[in-house]
């Protein structure tokens, strides 16, 4: 397993994390997955087993259950418990009262004190902003933010979901006013929605943040399972009824998934493996949350941080995935090739070579 450094702090994490979303199984989380305490310990053994130090879970995660199964596994570990690194979110709505959400200080401030309670320990290593909040102040976030972090109560804090101008004009408000930075972005990028690159991917490399990939293989899009003409397994979602990512091209999710079998085949491991290893050697890409319903699935998943895909496979992975660039980049890749950056070269460096 590989240790990346979290954005510009000195943290280092495993390149995969492991999400627990699976945990609790209550309400519309159940369509994810049931995971009881028991199998969520093996689980959690078996990452530790192969090197994971960072688990990611959320408040809002089957109504707080999935925490607490964390908490109850975490305090099982003995030793073992001091390396392992807990990552959780707030934001999101988890009650009917109208400070039941959002960014508030009021909000923020609770919602971790319940969460420390659940996990059954005294601070929380990555503290994420769990989806961008319009309508509170950027400064009385952030703020309460850094209260939290020279508590004691919160060791690094990050963002998650936000676009590109939300996330620079947090970065320049803790910069100003001398608030707690964020170390890190949680953000949706696969192979089949690298949307990702166009303003999220550079902004991480400009400004030094880890960037944590959730739901790397699509909500099971990339697992290999779904392929053109042929019925998926039984139990599978539609595409139709997928919304987290929502499938805009089936034909081009295809194409992808059968280069996916292809480069498979040719190591001997499944799909998701290469499209796992292919996000890990992607730019600013820190570690993977990968969640599974079983073990199987689990010790799949984590050998994909051994897998190494030749320079071959990687172009072809990045052709049969491209997608057009947009203004204004496709006018920076043709005009001003002469003065990009390493941040610029992320996303532009294959259409400059070409021109």
């Amino acid at each position: 397993m590989e240790y990346r450094r979290l954005g510009r702090s000195g943290l280092r994490v495993s390149t995969i994390t492991l999400g627990t979303m699976t945990f609790g199984g209550t309400g519309a989380f159940a369509a994810v997955g049931k995971t009881d305490v028991a199998t969520a310990r093996r689980q959690v053994e078996m990452a530790l087993d192969a090197g994971v130090n960072l688990l990611d879970t959320a408040d809002m995660y089957s109504d707080g259950l999935s925490e607490e199964i964390t908490g109850e596994v975490l305090e099982g570990l003995g030793a073992r418990r001091d390396d392992v690194l807990v990552a959780t979110k707030a934001r999101m709505v988890v009650g009917p009262g109208p400070n039941d959400g959002g960014a508030s200080r009021h909000h923020l401030v609770r919602s971790v004190e319940r969460s420390l309670r659940r996990l059954r320990t005294d601070h929380v290593d990555l503290y994420q902003i769990h989806e961008w909040d319009g309508q509170t102040p950027l400064e009385e976030t952030l703020e309460a933010l850094d209260t939290l972090v020279r508590s004691g109560k919160v060791r690094y804090v990050g963002a998650s979901n936000y676009c590109g101008w939300q996330l620079m004009k947090a970065l320049a408000t803790s910069d100003a006013r001398g608030y707690q930075r964020y170390v890190s972005q949680q953000i949706h990028y696969t192979l089949q929605a690298r949307d990702a690159e166009s303003e999220l991917v550079p902004l991480s490399l400009e400004e030094e943040l880890g960037i944590l990939v959730w739901s790397p293989l699509a909500g099971g899009l990339l697992s290999g399972k779904y392929r053109r003409d042929a019925s998926a397994p039984e139990g599978s979602r539609h595409l139709g009824n997928w919304s987290e990512p929502p499938v805009h091209d089936e034909d081009a999710l295809y194409d992808v998934v059968e280069e996916l079998v292809r480069t498979g085949e040719a190591h001997g491991v499944s799909a998701a493996q290469v499209a796992l290893a292919w996000l890990l050697g992607r730019p600013g890409v820190t570690s993977l949350v990968v969640g599974a319903r079983t073990d199987e699935q689990l010790r799949d998943n984590l050998a994909a941080a051994d897998l190494v895909l030749s320079g071959d496979e990687r172009r072809r992975l990045d052709d049969v995935s491209a997608v057009p660039l947009r203004y204004p980049h496709w006018h920076q890749a043709a005009t001003a090739a002469d003065r990009l950056s390493a941040a610029d070269l992320s996303l532009l460096g294959p259409f400059v070579d070409r021109a």
